[in-house]
């Protein structure tokens, strides 16, 4: 490669965004070939670059052909890769990556679900975040109350949130009865909570449930399984990578299906008391029809 900024390819190697990976030079967490990093330096792909001293793999350093994983999140999980509450994560169930990472683009709040992209392109996620992309986000909500025309009107004009104004830019009625009923939203930001927040800042109005349908042009595959992942194709990809002006080469399509990884953990009491009971009862229906299928002699003694 060419010589190129060194918190770029950090952040293209998957460790981190640019922004992490400058503060870490400023830290002193990064050396190359011996001597600690400034911000500014340049690095070739035959130098080498050491983060908290240990050193980055040659293939890491090197431009990785592109792959982006579609998630479908359930409740509960958090977007951490640790959590120091030992709950479950999002990065628990991907696959391994070797000499790079899974960077995650976007977050979700644990009690909400749906869509999740992750790539092992640092500079693609950093570009597909950032603010000035402006990448629409699309939701299906569930809220507890009466939307009235009126909120309708403001929450599209725009409210003022406690880290700025915020609004929809459309609001689609997708049905339901009584007080709970379900609407699309969509919006251009990623703050935090900022769909909960901008429903909840109406008088008497709940968010029940929340997923995300949509990032950007990439849409949930709605036969995917929640807690299970899946390769996008190459034109999927190239489509994202179009829709932020970036270009690198793109992996070759897998077609292999995301599995699901259950630690013991994440199993609850009573499922584990069930399982238990489950299996004494087995054992005992074992043990009944041994006793009744053993063979006996003259004296009726079991032989």
């Amino acid at each position: 490669m060419a010589d190129e900024k060194l918190h770029k390819v950090i952040a293209r190697a998957g460790f981190c965004s640019r922004r992490e990976a400058e503060r870490w030079i400023k830290d002193g967490r990064i050396s190359v070939n011996g001597k600690l990093a400034s911000l500014g330096d340049r690095v070739k792909e035959e130098d080498k670059i050491r983060v908290d001293g240990v050193a980055i793999h040659d293939d890491a350093i090197k431009k990785n052909k592109v792959r982006i994983i579609m998630y479908n999140k359930p409740e509960g999980e958090v977007c951490t890769r640790k959590d120091p509450e030992n709950r479950a994560t999002v990065f628990d169930s991907l696959p391994k990556i070797y000499h790079s990472r899974w960077v995650q683009i976007g977050r979700l709040d644990t009690n909400t679900s749906g869509l999740l992209l992750f790539t092992n392109d640092g500079e693609l996620a950093n570009r597909l975040m950032h603010p000035s992309s402006e990448i629409e986000r699309e939701y299906a909500v569930r809220v507890f109350g009466e939307v009235t025309d009126e909120m309708k009107k403001r929450l599209r004009k725009g409210v003022q949130l406690d880290d700025g104004p915020a609004s929809f830019h459309k609001i689609v009625d997708a049905g339901g009865e009584g007080m709970n009923h379900w609407y699309h939203v969509s919006l251009s930001e990623g703050r935090n909570r900022e769909v909960r927040r901008l429903w909840e800042s109406q008088n008497g109005i709940k968010v029940s449930r929340l997923i995300r349908l949509r990032y950007g042009v990439c849409n949930l595959d709605r036969e995917l399984p929640r807690g299970r992942w899946k390769y996008l194709t190459s034109a999927e990809i190239k489509a994202i990578m179009q829709s932020v002006d970036y270009k690198a080469e793109i992996a070759e399509d897998k077609n292999s299906p995301g599995k699901r990884t259950i630690k013991s953990r994440y199993v609850s009491q009573d499922t584990a008391a069930k399982s238990k009971r489950s299996t004494k009862k087995t054992n005992e229906r074992h043990v009944a029809t041994k006793h009744r299928q053993a063979p006996q002699n003259r004296r009726g003694r079991t032989r």
